[in-house]
């Protein structure tokens, strides 16, 4: 407490500094006076007296400055004094306060809007209480080769009774057709466990959520929608709730309204919003209790006891497994090696960003680097021209320690102003940024400039100002006194040790820039191997639109309940699409058939005659498509037959297999007349693998429909008209109009079924590019980064040769008038500047290959320590070195002998 109130009292002071100094003055005034009034009574001269009295009172400076380091803020009050006197060293320089404050501007501004983008995704917590406690739940079997298996509903009680959480909920995603207003549209819906909204600790807008307590099995009729759905269905009806809505046929009674910041934290991330959430009771059936090894396709997500950290609840969880292997060996065979893991939701979510982000980040945090030492080089190049001034001032008595921090306030008052220019054009670009970044980023809704960015920015622009005002303060405090002033003219060429100064902040910058450059490199080599790598399909002339078939809750109301209703209205659905404007072929297919464009559907897997390790059958990726499917995106048939119009549901299943799946199980034979059966995937949720047996009659070629980065990814197509797929794509192949086609088809698929929403309209060239977003994204930026700092590197590299050259000026004139030959300068000058270039180049290989090996998981078919890359960047980058010595070698090549003897 004396302490605060010392301090307290010293602000009082500092704050009424000038009155204070005033009554100061007076007093001091005051006694002079009457001392030189009694030395005048003592019969000395009028001037003689005043002189002794002040002789006799001391210096009154130094009385003063004690007075207020006694009794003020001195570090404030020479703070204050030194920012006043570095905005008027910058006034009367505005060229080099321009470029400095724009680089630090560039450099802080960058920085913050990729630490904006990574506080969003990795670093800010999810927008639910105490959200360090959710956790995604995930079965992997290692021994059947599959992780995130599903959950069996046996299982899923195991953990409700497990003590290990407070909740956990199951969810299962889907669409639904919203129809009674003008036009049918498709909603995102969710069907979860009651417990759903406990769990995230959340509360609507309007009416209430689920009973946490519900025990009804199946959907309940209540739902709960989003505000989204809210303002755009119903016009923001404050009286929404009691109201009915109709999805898939079906009527539910809305119960509540999320608030307009609510979003699902599952697979609606880069997706979808989810617009509807129905509650779902996953509850046995005593009389037919469920198999522990039907594994339902489900996410399961738990929020855990409080105080219970993640790696004390997965230690509690092996434990459970262990028992329940234990206790169901028939269940769970060693062989299978069943696991389950906790994940943190947040990092669920993020999914695989965090190596790009973080790429991101060291990138852009290398380019500030680079500026950072491109503005300490023009701060050194500005103290060599004050080093007299300085000298002058130490020589009158300023002390060198307060010259330093005088040096160092104007370095960070530089870096201060860029970082408030920086933020300012963040702010002014956030729209621009927004465009950049793809959609599939996760969390992308929640991007802004708050005030852990604007910290951040401060953070940064205060570490950049201390990085680059170190190098001119230390120079000032290491000023050989003697030798400065004894220097002719206002100026000096610099200490040996400044221009050693120099070079090494020059050769760091190259080996930064190299780095970067590497990883640039890198990146775009391995985008364009991915880009140039055969898709084994042909996405030009090709859109696909997509359109929902309801899925009421009671079977006897569905319209498309079996595989015969369904085909009846997808042959007419293709009739009518044949005579589309432009199209010259159309095919049909499940939502999975859109190459690049759909989310895993995994199914189970069982081939006849063939054991699998566990009871736990292998996951398959299955899609169906009618007979045309495979012309239209030009994938070859290798081996048997493809579809026709005749395997409907009269005939017997048949499939066709990709070649990845026939050398997979059946590598030394011939998979055609192979049978096998199959689950019906997340489309059919519970529901087993389907009881006939599906014979094999083709083999195409593998195709990169499920990502761009393996073709060789097992997949199995079934007939169209033998199944009954509610998520379709219509395909349409030939001189399309691609801003006409989403209405045409609306118009078309409405005329069959008017209750049908038609939407996802897009041309598989645009879902091929979609799919390279985050990797381009990542390239443009680090290529950007790359590039500015191959501008800087050329900048600095300039300049200290420019210096070195106007340093060795005389000398270089001495050489001409013995005789020596132009050329034989320019060598030299251009020797120095590749022997910098050199020495970076080596530091920066070393650290490129750490930097290649940390970002070995971006790359695609080009290895980390690719020669072809680190060869050629080095070149370029060597070779802009020697553009950038160029000029002033051609400069010190003309120098006139008689000029540059007499110049000094």
């Amino acid at each position: 407490m004396r302490f605060l109130r010392r301090f307290l009292a010293r602000l009082k002071n500092f704050a009424i500094g000038r009155r204070d100094d005033k009554r100061l003055r007076e007093e001091m005034e005051e006694h002079l006076a009457l001392q030189t009034a009694e030395n005048l009574r003592g019969g000395m001269a009028p001037a003689e007296a005043r002189r002794q009295a002040v002789l006799k009172f001391g210096a009154t400076q130094a009385i003063r400055e004690d007075y207020h380091s006694e009794r003020g803020l001195p570090f404030f009050e020479n703070l204050l004094q030194d920012v006043r006197f570095a905005l008027r060293m910058f006034a009367k320089s505005p060229g080099f306060s321009a470029i400095a404050i724009l680089t630090m501007a560039l450099g802080i501004g960058a920085t913050t809007a990729i630490f904006s983008l990574v506080n969003v995704t990795l670093l800010h917590p999810l927008p639910y209480p105490h959200p360090e406690e959710l956790v995604r739940i995930e079965d992997d079997l290692p021994g059947a080769g599959t992780t995130d298996a599903g959950i069996s509903i046996p299982e899923f009680k195991d953990l409700q009774r497990s003590g290990i959480f407070q909740y956990v909920v199951l969810q299962i995603f889907g669409s639904a057709n919203l129809t009674g207003a003008s036009q049918p549209s498709r909603m995102q819906y969710e069907g979860v466990s009651p417990a759903y909204f406990a769990m995230l600790g959340v509360k609507p807008q309007l009416g209430q959520t689920f009973d946490p307590q519900d025990q009804t099995p199946g959907f309940t009729q209540d739902v709960v929608i989003s505000d989204g759905l809210w303002k755009r269905a119903f016009g923001s009806d404050p009286h929404i709730v009691g109201k009915n809505l109709r999805g898939d046929n079906d009527l539910y009674r809305v119960i509540g309204v999320m608030p307009p910041g609510f979003r699902d934290p599952g697979r609606t991330v880069g997706e979808r919003n989810t617009e509807q959430w129905a509650a779902l009771g996953f509850e046995e059936d005593p009389a037919h209790p469920p198999s522990r090894s039907l594994r339902l396709p489900l996410e399961t997500v738990g929020r855990l006891k409080p105080g219970l950290t993640v790696e004390a609840a997965q230690s509690q969880m092996d434990a459970l497994v262990a028992s329940m292997r234990k206790q169901f060996p028939g269940d769970y065979p060693a062989d299978s090696e069943w696991t389950v893991r906790l994940v943190p939701l947040k990092e669920n979510l993020v999914g695989n960003v965090r190596q790009s982000l973080i790429l991101l980040l060291s990138a852009v945090a290398l380019v500030l680097l680079i500026g950072c030492v491109n503005v300490a080089n023009l701060l050194l190049a500005r103290a060599s021209a004050r080093s007299r001034e300085m000298a002058v001032r130490q020589a009158l008595g300023a002390a060198r320690k307060r010259l330093v921090w005088q040096l160092l306030t104007e370095g960070l008052l530089l870096s201060l102003l860029g970082g408030v220019a920086g933020v300012v054009i963040l702010f002014c670009m956030k729209g621009f940024l927004l465009r950049l970044i793809p959609e599939s980023m996760p969390r992308l809704n929640d991007l802004s400039i708050n005030w852990t960015v604007m910290l951040f920015a401060l953070a940064a622009s205060i570490a950049a100002g201390v990085i680059f005002g170190l190098a001119p303060a230390r120079q000032a405090g290491r000023l050989n006194l003697a030798n400065t002033l004894r220097a002719e003219g206002r100026g000096s060429k610099g200490s040996t040790h400044q221009t050693r100064t120099r070079r090494v902040l020059v050769v760091t910058e190259f080996a930064l820039s190299l780095v970067l450059m590497v990883a640039a490199g890198l990146l775009l080599r391995s985008f364009w191997e991915l880009y140039k790598a055969p898709l084994g399909f042909n996405p030009q002339r090709v859109m696909s639109v997509q359109l929902w078939l309801p899925s009421p809750n009671d079977d006897k109301t569905d319209i498309y309940a079996t595989a015969a209703q369904e085909a009846v209205f997808a042959r007419e659905l293709l009739r009518r699409s044949r005579l589309l404007p432009g199209v010259q072929e159309a095919a049909l297919g499940s939502e999975p058939s859109i190459p690049l464009r759909h989310d895993r559907n995994p199914s189970a897997l069982i081939v006849e005659g063939r054991e699998t390790k566990s009871k736990q059958p292998p996951l398959i990726e299955r899609s169906q498509v009618t007979p045309g499917y495979f012309h239209l995106l030009e994938i070859p048939l290798l081996r048997g037959r493809l579809f026709n119009d005749g395997d409907d549901e009269k005939a017997p299943q048949v499939a066709v297999i990709n070649r990845a799946m026939a050398e997979t199980y059946w590598p030394d034979e011939d998979p055609l007349g192979k049978r096998l059966k199959v689950g019906r995937g997340r489309a059919g949720v519970g529901q087993r693998a389907s009881k006939t047996w599906i014979t094999i009659v083709g083999v195409v070629a593998d195709a990169r429909t499920e990502s761009l980065t393996n073709a060789s990814v097992p997949q199995i197509y079934l007939s169209l008209y033998q199944e009954t797929p509610k998520e379709l794509a219509i395909f349409l192949r030939g001189d399309l109009n691609a801003s006409a086609i989403p209405e045409e088809v609306r118009a078309m698929v409405q005329s069959v079924d008017p209750e049908l929403p038609v939407y996802g309209a897009q041309t598989l060239d645009d879902a091929v590019s979609a799919s390279l977003e985050q990797r381009r994204f990542s390239m443009n930026i680090v290529a950007a980064f790359a590039i500015t700092a191959l501008l800087l590197a050329a900048l600095g590299i300039y300049g200290v040769i420019s210096y070195l050259v106007s340093e060795r000026t005389q000398e270089i004139g001495i050489r001409l008038a013995l005789g020596a030959r132009r050329g034989t300068i320019l060598q030299m000058v251009l020797r120095q500047g590749l022997g910098l270039a050199m020495a970076g180049a080596g530091l920066g290989l070393v650290g490129s290959v750490i930097m290649s090996h940390l970002m070995a998981g971006l790359l695609y078919g080009v290895m980390p320590t690719d020669p072809l890359t680190f060869v050629g960047v080095t070149l370029v980058l060597t070779g802009v070195a020697l553009a950038a010595c160029y000029i002033p070698a051609r400069r010190a090549m003309r120098v006139d002998p008689m000029i540059a003897l007499r110049s000094e």
